[in-house]
């Protein structure tokens, strides 16, 4: 699935509206006409990254999802400003600095050996004895990865042994993402700031 510059828009608009929305009671949770743009009503995995001075400031999604991207992506939105365990929740006088990227995702698929691994083209994710990690398919190209150093910290991201994948091949699945970003800062009148 491949979203529109519009229906991209609408998505980064409405992830910083519910964030907003969580300061101001004042300010609608955000809606769509589902009518109007039925990719957003399809049911796939998204991730809400937030940037504070190009740091990482919080970051949670889904794999896969139940619900239309639209909301996957607002709830996702609300739990990276409020929950992401490695952060403190964002205040309201930081979302006027944050930028907001988000990452609409493929179904995972199984990869039968590390070598199908494309840097910078797959996520990847880990489940083995109990540890599940998720690395998006920007962390290798932002922290110059190449596929064994994105190997050893999605290992460290499930909370194992970092080189456990040299032992034996572990069960991971890979996925690709369509990944759009704010370029900068708006207010909800749509000004830039």
């Amino acid at each position: 699935m491949k979203l529109s510059q519009q229906e991209q828009g609408i998505l980064l608009l409405s992830a910083r509206e519910t964030i907003f929305g969580l300061f101001d009671n004042e300010i609608p949770q955000p809606e769509i006409d589902y009518n109007a743009y039925p990719r957003l009503a399809q049911k796939v995995g998204a991730f809400v990254t937030l940037h504070l001075y190009d740091e990482l400031r919080g970051c949670i999604g889904y794999i896969i999802s139940e619900s239309p991207l639209f909301e996957t992506v607002c709830e996702a939105a609300r739990l990276a400003a409020t929950s992401d365990p490695r952060f403190p929740p964002v205040t309201k006088i930081e979302m006027h600095k944050i930028l907001i990227e988000i990452s609409v995702l493929s179904q995972p698929v199984p990869i039968g050996k590390y070598e199908e691994i494309e840097i910078g083209k797959h996520g990847l994710i880990l489940e083995e004895l109990g540890g599940r990690g998720v690395l998006l398919p920007q962390v290798a190209t932002e922290n110059n990865f190449d596929t064994k150093a994105f190997l050893t910290a999605l290992c460290r991201k499930a909370g194992l042994d970092p080189y456990w994948w040299q032992t034996k091949k572990l069960n991971i699945k890979s996925f690709t993402a369509q990944i759009f970003a704010e370029e900068k800062h708006w207010n909800l009148t749509g000004e830039s700031i």
